[in-house]
């Protein structure tokens, strides 16, 4: 089995493990691996102890290396298909309308069909999301059907490569402080935020989830995330800051909807960046940038096809009036998170 070093996963296999060890003579519990290119725990400063911040993490981790992407297994494996099996498999009902396909074939496919159309503008366009410029690999690699050793074995020197793999190594980074601070999945990295004053408005919390803020781009980043599991990245950004610097509602809320919501949803990834947009985390956002949702949208949707796309109603007289004052609670904002600093 490959490595688990979410909280819930390392509790999970302590309990196989200790449950395996009472068999007979004890049955070991091995682990091969792990879904990273390098495995937290094994990137370090000189002293031993783990990275805070992800720029010298990222140095040391390139100059670490992982291995080359493993061979195809025996072509002579065989795997079990759903059809094959009596009675069939039941499979659940996501809720949502899966954009992409899944599976290892899938994978490879998509994969390849971005390294050779999409890498080389990566670095300028993947924070657009009116254009189809990023990888959709997320799903992917949550569900473990590519490893990201096979697509590191893609990214030459090319300034969209070398964007993308540094977005591997922040995949990596969110593992590995999750791995050395479990208590992080739920509360503040940074603990001076605790006492960072929040309100607890359910109203404002519906209105956010459902995409009636008034504000397009956060409605169409929630109504995308409805509808099919899934958000553009720059957009996970600016609607997190909505939540927490607009709205003052606790990062946590946002959190365990996204993973509640996202086809893609992985433990370290998506904690750690609702904790950068909150200020509380490694390598958080500076407390006084405060996303402005309407130049956000002007900036990374130009031409509001994506806010169209998923608010076809945006310019009509019943399209809702913004649900508060932007520019009062970026004061009020900053009002709070200046008591605590």
């Amino acid at each position: 089995m490959s490595a688990d070093y979410t909280p819930f996963g390392r509790r999970r296999d302590d309990a196989v493990r200790d449950a395996l060890g009472r068999i007979g003579d004890g049955v070991p519990l091995e682990e091969s691996g792990s879904p990273y290119l390098v495995s937290p725990g094994r990137v370090a400063k000189d002293d031993g102890t783990p990275y805070k911040v992800f720029t010298p993490f990222y140095a040391t981790w390139r100059e670490h290396g992982w291995r080359a992407p493993a061979e195809s297994g025996p072509k002579a494996a065989q795997w079990i298909d759903p059809k094959d099996v009596p009675g069939g498999v039941d499979i659940p009902d996501l809720g949502v309308e899966l954009e992409l396909p899944a599976g290892e074939s899938a994978a490879r496919r998509q994969w390849k069909s971005f390294a050779q159309k999409g890498l080389e503008n990566y670095a300028e366009d993947r924070n657009r999301p009116d254009l189809s410029a990023t990888s959709r690999m997320s799903a992917h690699l949550k569900f473990g059907t590519i490893h990201p050793r096979t697509m590191a074995a893609d990214l030459g020197k090319g300034t969209g490569a070398q964007a993308y793999l540094r977005e591997l190594a922040f995949r990596d980074f969110y593992a590995a402080v999750l791995n050395e601070w479990p208590d992080s999945a739920w509360w503040n990295w940074n603990t001076s935020f605790d006492k960072i004053e929040v309100d607890e408005d359910r109203a404002l919390f519906d209105a956010w989830k459902a995409g009636r803020t008034g504000f397009p781009i956060i409605d169409a980043g929630m109504r995308q995330l409805a509808e099919t599991g899934f958000m553009h990245n720059r957009v996970r950004m600016i609607v997190a800051s909505f939540l927490v610097k607009d709205l003052h509602l606790p990062w946590q809320w946002g959190a365990r909807w996204f993973l509640d919501q996202l086809v893609d949803g992985d433990m370290a990834n998506n904690q750690h960046g609702w904790q950068w947009a909150a200020g509380c985390g490694t390598d958080a956002a500076p407390y006084f940038r405060v996303f402005n949702p309407t130049t956000q949208g002007e900036k990374f949707d130009p031409d509001g096809e994506y806010v169209r796309r998923w608010v076809p109603e945006v310019d009509d007289d019943d399209y809702p009036d913004p649900i508060v004052d932007h520019k009062a609670e970026r004061a009020e904002a900053l009002r709070r998170y200046g008591k605590i600093t």
